[in-house]
C-alpha cells in the first residue's frame, strides 16, 4: 500500500499526468451534464405538449361541433405523440440527435408525415453530440496515450530506467503497479462522474454495471495498444506520433471507411422520397375517377364496402380513401427502406468487432435506447396509433354519423 501511495504522488506530481486526469474528469462531467439537459429538455417539450394538444383538440371541437361534420374532426385535429427518453439516454444519445422524439399526426396519409421532417445535414450530424459516449470513445483514448506513452521511456530518457530495474522485486512489479496505478485513475475520472449522473437519473442498476464494463474494456484495450507501442524501445516523441496515428487510424480514418462501404453496399432511399412519392399518388387521385379510387380502397378496406354510395358533391370518405390509398402504394418501399436501415445497422455491430469504437457507441447507444431499433419501435408505435384513428373516425366517415363535442373524448389516446 505504501508503494502504491508513493506511485500516486508521483504520477500527480507529473504536471502532465496531473492535468490530463483533471481534464479528462472536467470533460466526463461536462459531457454528462449536457446530456441530463439534453434528456431534461426533451422530458419537459414532451410534458409542454401534452397540455397544449389539449386546448387545441378543446378549440376544434367547439367549431366542429357547429357542423358535426366528422370529415372536419378528422381532418383538423393533430394527435401528439412522443418517445419519452430512458433514464440512461444521457450517456449515448444516439438517435435522439438526429431524429424526432415529438411528432404530431393526423388521420391522413402517414408516410408523409413521418418522414417530412428529415431535413438534417447528415454531414453534420456525423460527429454526433458531445455526451458522455462521445468523450469515451474519441478523447479518453488519447488521455491513456499520454499517461502512457513514456511509460519506461520517460525514466531512461532521464537516466533512471537501469535503477529503477534493479531495485529488490524485480521491474515487472514496479510497471504492472504503474500500469495498474495510471488505469484506475483514468477509470475513476470516467466512471465517477458517469455513475454520479446515472444515479441521479434513477438509472437501472445492471444497465449501469454493463456501461462501467465498457468504459474499462475500452480503456483495457488502448492501454494494451500503447504497451505494445512502449515495449518496442522508440523514444517518447516516436511512441507518441506513432499512437496518435494508431488513434486516428482506428477512431477516425477506419470508422469512416467503413461507413461509406456499408452504404455503398447497401443502398437506402432517403426518407423525403417516400414522402414525395406518397404525395404524388396523393395528388395524382384528384385526376382519377372517384369510382375507381373507392374500389381501390374497398379491395384493401372490405370492411367499410357497404357505405352508402358517394354524392355527387365533395365527401370526405372519397379524401381520406385516397390518402390511405397513397399510403398503401409505397407500402413496398418503405418496408424497403426499414429493411436497408436495419441491415446497415446489423453490419455496423458486425464491425463493431473489429473497431473497437464503432463497437462501443454502438452497444452503448443499445444499452440507452436510443439506437435504430428504438427509433423503429417508436414509429411502429406511431403505425399502430394512427391505425386506431382511421378505424375511429372511419365509423364516422363512411357510416355518415354527425361527430359530436363528445365524441372528441372518444378518440384513441396515445399511450
Amino acid at each position: 500500500m505504501n508503494l502504491l501511495l508513493h506511485e500516486l504522488r508521483l504520477t500527480l506530481r507529473s504536471r502532465l499526468s496531473a492535468f490530463a486526469l483533471v481534464l479528462l474528469a472536467v470533460l466526463a462531467i461536462a459531457s454528462v451534464t449536457a446530456g441530463m439537459a439534453e434528456v431534461a429538455r426533451q422530458r419537459a417539450t414532451i410534458a409542454r405538449i401534452q397540455p397544449l394538444q389539449q386546448q387545441d383538440v378543446g378549440a376544434i371541437a367547439q367549431w366542429v361541433t357547429k357542423s358535426k361534420d366528422p370529415g372536419n374532426a378528422a381532418y383538423y385535429t393533430f394527435h401528439a405523440t412522443w418517445d419519452s427518453p430512458s433514464n440512461l439516454a444521457f450517456a449515448a444519445l444516439g438517435m435522439r440527435d438526429v431524429a424526432p422524439f415529438l411528432l404530431r399526426v393526423r388521420t391522413l396519409g402517414l408516410q408523409a408525415q413521418l418522414y417530412e421532417g428529415e431535413t438534417f445535414n447528415p454531414e453534420l450530424a456525423l460527429p454526433g453530440r458531445f455526451d458522455f459516449a462521445f468523450v469515451l470513445v474519441y478523447l479518453a483514448p488519447l488521455f491513456v496515450i499520454a499517461l502512457f506513452h513514456d511509460l519506461m521511456s520517460g525514466e531512461r530518457e532521464a537516466g533512471r530506467l537501469r535503477m529503477l530495474e534493479a531495485l529488490p522485486g524485480g521491474s515487472r512489479t514496479l510497471w504492472r503497479r504503474r500500469v495498474a496505478l495510471k488505469f484506475m485513475l483514468l477509470y475513476a475520472a470516467l466512471a465517477i462522474p458517469f455513475v454520479c449522473a446515472a444515479l441521479l437519473s434513477h438509472a437501472q442498476a445492471t444497465v449501469v454495471l454493463g456501461i462501467l464494463l465498457i468504459i474499462a474494456a475500452y480503456l483495457a484495450l488502448w492501454v494494451a495498444i500503447t504497451l505494445a507501442v512502449v515495449r518496442l524501445q522508440w523514444s517518447s516523441v516516436t511512441n507518441a506520433a506513432t499512437l496518435a496515428a494508431c488513434w486516428l487510424v482506428l477512431t477516425l480514418v477506419l470508422p469512416t471507411l467503413a461507413h461509406v462501404v456499408i452504404n455503398g453496399a447497401i443502398p437506402v432511399n432517403q426518407g423525403v422520397e417516400l414522402t414525395l412519392a406518397q404525395r404524388e399518388n396523393v395528388h395524382g387521385a384528384w385526376e382519377l375517377p372517384r369510382g375507381e379510387t373507392m374500389a381501390t380502397f374497398y379491395a384493401r378496406y372490405p370492411q367499410w364496402r357497404d357505405s352508402p354510395p358517394l354524392p355527387g358533391d365533395f365527401h370526405w370518405k372519397w379524401y381520406f380513401a385516397f390518402h390511405q390509398n397513397g399510403d398503401d402504394s409505397v407500402s413496398e418501399q418503405v418496408a424497403a427502406y426499414r429493411q436497408g436501415l436495419q441491415a446497415r445497422d446489423a453490419w455496423t455491430a458486425r464491425v463493431g468487432w473489429l473497431l473497437p469504437g464503432v463497437g462501443v457507441q454502438w452497444l452503448m447507444a443499445w444499452l440507452a435506447e436510443t439506437d435504430l431499433r428504438a427509433q423503429l419501435t417508436y414509429q411502429d408505435r406511431i403505425h399502430d396509433f394512427h391505425r386506431r384513428l382511421r378505424e375511429f373516425y372511419y365509423t364516422y366517415l363512411f357510416d355518415d354519423r354527425p361527430f359530436g363535442e363528445a365524441d372528441f373524448a372518444a378518440a384513441p389516446k396515445w399511450q
